[in-house]
């Protein structure tokens, strides 16, 4: 996302934790035109004051406590001027498909791909399981644990951090969001003054 908005004049600035992650971007721009702080994204400091602060691809479900989530949205505020925005792409876990007594739902499958989840009901915890594989016997295999979280639970997070609920879509096409919707895109914005 950050390339981009950068190509087109936006001034950006990144927090990452993962090295692999900046090598790859320093693949497609320096220093200068992306600097990047590195560090957790719930604890870490950029410079300077901003109109927009966003975490896209269900980054947000990659801090696995409450606790940090509520710590990420707290460090978004810091960042923002008044009025400034923060926007989250995240995906709705789809725990009517989980049959009762089972803990795994297939969310993708293709030719070379299966895509399932294991959840931990208790604790709002998944761990996405991504199986490739080709014309042998062989599978490759990479999880990532994450911890969900439903949308009026991040709207009181945003709330605990001083935001707004600005508006909730579906899609970045603005499509509606409901009950179906697997993902939403949610703006939430802190208030120009004190109240």
């Amino acid at each position: 996302m950050a390339v981009p908005l950068a190509a087109r004049g936006v001034p950006v600035t990144g927090i990452e934790l993962s090295q692999p992650m900046i090598d790859r971007l320093r693949a497609k721009a320096d220093e200068a035109t992306i600097p990047v702080v590195v560090g957790d994204m719930a604890t870490a400091t950029a410079p300077g004051t901003y109109a927009l602060v966003y975490l896209v691809y269900n980054t947000i479900s990659n801090l696995l406590a409450q606790a940090e989530q509520v710590a990420c949205f707290r460090n978004a505020a810091r960042h923002l001027a008044p009025g400034g925005r923060f926007v989250i792409e995240l995906w709705v876990p789809e725990l009517r498909k989980l049959p009762p007594g089972q803990q795994a739902t297939v969310w993708q499958s293709e030719p070379g791909y299966i895509g399932l989840d294991t959840y931990d009901v208790l604790l709002q915890q998944v761990v996405s399981h991504h199986f490739r594989f080709g014309e042998s016997d062989e599978a490759r295999l990479f999880r990532s644990p994450h911890r969900y979280i439903w949308p009026a639970e991040l709207d009181l997070m945003a709330q605990l951090a001083g935001f707004e609920l600005e508006s909730r879509h579906a899609d970045w096409a603005g499509g509606a969001f409901t009950a179906e919707s697997r993902s939403h895109v949610s703006v939430y914005r802190l208030p120009t003054e004190a109240r």
